[in-house]
């Protein structure tokens, strides 16, 4: 009855978190109760309350290391946004045909979304697709792009997606062997869609008004600071994987590590400076801009996971699928991590990654080994197919709460191109393996 009623639960939370904008509850809130509840429901069916306990503690260690690992890299994200740090690139782009500012755009979101992450990338580049683009439809063409060029981008990196970086913490990839294996089929994903649209766009794009303000001229940050902190923030999260490759310990380490010396950094170029500016240029202040309700996401989607693997629903998922198509040959992986992209794009993907990290174990070798064909084939399906639709991935939420764009818009014109990239980047994967295993 309990293992009923837990798939119940978190089904229901599922569907209300696909649904989150039709039903207007923050997903947040819908993936903590989820949470909570079917942790309350296996601590109430069982006998052993400690052991549970135990269960939920260790899990809790886990999830706290990613958890640890976002803050940082949004903080750090923030405070380089809160020092005008990204115009140093978005400044110099001038073109306004279509064709060409979509190839700089989205390899820009491409390589951006692999050193800092797909979600921050995304939010970045709507700023900068503002500053660029003045008719709104135009803007949410190239910024459905943006989703699908971010999620590619952060696929191959172990810090450019969660679900990526979920399965490089836990030691499922490293982060050499992602990056090698993954940045071509990943790069596809995006080649592939934008090759199709240079025959199929034309003209150009208008530019907004620029409108000077007092803002504007009550700058308080140099073009030195500006570069500085820039230059320092992205260096600081690309140290990341050296650090956790040299030192072994945790990544969340690495990030709050460079969190500090950034910290620092920016307290010394600041502190002559009036309270008032220094506290918007310091973390204290950017933490108010911190993303907060998708970090306590994570926490809730990750417990409820945590609490199916434990109460044993996740090990009967995998035997179901062992049994139905087979995950003993490369070509079950295939096919399995397909079909977990295709589901990504409908539920969120950091659950889905989860469940599988759930369900299958690390094994010394074959296709479960660490980089193994199933984990590198489950970390590109995961980062990639939730592009196919808006609510698939946390890029694609975000924009459609900044710009405010459609789902129904989205599918019309922006899936079919995310789903011939998918297929194309799984393609390259697929031969890839063939050429070089």
């Amino acid at each position: 009855m309990t293992y009923t009623l837990m798939l119940v639960i978190f089904v229901l939370g599922y569907a209300a978190i696909a649904f989150e904008h039709q039903l207007k509850i923050d997903k947040a809130a819908a993936a903590l109760v989820t949470g909570v509840l079917t942790w309350t429901l296996y601590i109430l069916a069982s006998q052993h309350y400690h052991e549970v306990e135990e269960h939920l503690l260790h899990h809790l260690s886990e999830i706290s290391s990613i958890l640890f690992f976002l803050i940082g890299a949004m903080t750090i994200v923030e405070l380089v946004d809160a020092h005008e740090g990204f115009s140093v690139i978005t400044d110099r782009i001038k073109t306004t045909n279509k064709v060409k500012l979509l190839w700089i755009i989205g390899l820009l979101s491409f390589f951006f979304s692999a050193a800092l992450d797909n979600l921050t990338t995304s939010i970045v580049m709507v700023s900068l697709l503002r500053k660029l683009i003045a008719d709104q439809k135009d803007r949410w063409f190239f910024v459905g792009m943006v989703v699908v060029a971010a999620n590619a981008g952060g696929a191959w990196s172990p810090i450019g997606d969660v679900t990526t970086t979920m399965l490089w913490i836990k030691g499922h990839i490293t982060a050499s062997s992602v990056i090698t294996e993954l940045i071509v089929p990943s790069l596809f994903t995006l080649l592939t869609p934008l090759a199709i649209l240079s025959f199929r766009l034309k003209g150009n794009v208008s530019r907004p008004q620029r409108v000077e303000t007092a803002e504007h001229y009550l700058d308080p940050t140099t073009p030195f600071e500006r570069n500085f902190v820039f230059i320092a923030g992205v260096a600081g999260l690309i140290f990341v994987p050296v650090f956790k490759t040299v030192t072994h310990l945790p990544p969340f380490m690495g990030m709050m590590l460079s969190l500090g010396v950034l910290w620092l950094i920016t307290d010394i170029l600041h502190r002559r400076k009036p309270t008032a500016v220094k506290h918007h240029l310091s973390p204290l202040g950017v933490l108010q801009k911190i993303d907060t309700p998708s970090v306590l996401f994570f926490l809730g989607i990750l417990l409820a996971v945590a609490s199916l693997q434990s109460m044993g629903q996740l090990g009967d998922l995998a035997a179901a699928l062992d049994s139905s198509i087979g995950t003993d040959t490369k070509e079950g992986v295939y096919i399995v991590g397909t079909i977990i992209g295709l589901l990504s794009s409908i539920v969120d993907n950091v659950p889905l990654v989860a469940a599988a990290m759930g369900m299958y174990d690390i094994t010394e070798t074959g296709l479960f080994m660490q980089d193994g064909t199933f984990w590198q084939f489950l970390a590109y399906c995961a980062g990639t197919g939730g592009s196919a639709l808006i609510i698939g991935s946390a890029a694609g939420v975000a924009v459609m709460g900044l710009e405010k764009i459609d789902f129904g818009w989205y599918l019309k014109n922006i899936s079919l191109y995310a789903l011939v990239g998918y297929f194309a980047g799984a393609g390259i994967y697929v031969l890839q393996n063939m050429i070089f295993s």
